[in-house]
């Protein structure tokens, strides 16, 4: 330890500033596209803006009190957090299992895993029209199977989770290949011992696969989560937050209050606190894996 303190003290200026050097550029790019247009944020938070977003005056706290006394608001959050737990079971459902069905080598794999990972390049608007059509109540191929002629898209109680399985699914491509690369990594001695020791199928499940793959799950549930916080194209495309306000979740509510209300400094508010719900997530999320690992 000592001597390692020893090398790193006596390691010359100009080796210290190239490793810096070496940084810049992301440093640069962060700053600009990231670091400054948060900081902007919060600064054009305390502000009410006219409609060319110019801060006209200053209010403090102002936007931040009547916000968060907004029934609107919490409306938005309730809606949100309802609408992460759809994208997240979902996707993350999907992915898990069609990973399974690959992880058995049949004809065909090399088709399936393709067709199972190719949500993930699709874009989001464009299924959305598709899915549009699907949902139609007289022309739909949903309401053809089941034999109904409901309006899912414009019904508060199904719209939400009509909107959260087309996310959920779309997030499932990129779901499937980190399952699958997690189940490629897990060495195939622990299921011959299994087989050995006499675990069937199911045993060989919940003690040799779901313990092996728990970073990859834990991953997967983080980044899940985090981006269908940010859930935007397909509700604006679907159902622009309604029936009502059974869609409006707080990304839709930004962009309404921003660029139909033109109230920035209300809309830059509620940006602020939408990073703050989502960074007390994430840190409960990892605070919980650091209790379980212990």
């Amino acid at each position: 330890m000592e001597q390692a303190k020893i090398i790193k003290e006596e390691r010359p200026l100009k080796d210290r500033i190239k490793g810096y050097a070496y940084l810049l550029p992301a440093i640069i790019i962060l700053s600009l596209f990231m670091f400054w247009p948060f900081i902007q944020t919060i600064y054009r938070s305390s502000f009410l803006t006219n409609n060319m977003g110019e801060n006209a005056q200053f209010l403090g706290l102002g936007n931040y009190q009547e916000l968060l006394t907004s029934s609107s608001f919490w409306n938005s959050v309730l809606v949100t957090l309802h609408f992460v737990l759809i994208v997240v079971v979902v996707g993350v459902s999907i992915g898990f299992l069609t990973a399974l069905l690959c992880q058995k080598t049949f004809p065909g794999i090399k088709f399936f895993s393709t067709s199972y990972a190719m949500p993930m390049a699709i874009a989001s608007a464009g299924m959305a029209m598709i899915f549009q059509v699907m949902l139609n109540p007289t022309v739909g191929i949903v309401n053809r199977v089941l034999g109904t002629f409901t309006n899912y898209l414009a019904t508060p109680d199904t719209a939400l989770l009509a909107v959260g399985i087309l996310t959920g699914w779309l997030n499932s491509g990129m779901n499937f290949l980190y399952f699958s690369s997690g189940l490629a990594s897990i060495d195939e001695s622990l299921y011959e011992s299994g087989s050995i020791d006499g675990a069937n199928g199911l045993q060989k499940f919940l003690f040799i696969t779901l313990p092996s793959l728990k970073p990859t799950l834990f991953f997967v549930i983080v980044t899940n989560v985090i981006n269908a916080f940010q859930g935007f194209g397909q509700i604006n495309i679907l159902t622009k937050g309604g029936p009502g306000q059974s869609t409006n979740v707080i990304v839709y509510d930004i962009y309404r209050n921003a660029f139909m209300n033109y109230r920035y400094g209300f809309a830059s508010a509620e940006s602020v606190i939408l990073f703050v719900i989502v960074m007390v997530l994430t840190i409960i999320m990892f605070r919980f894996k650091k209790g379980a690992n212990n």
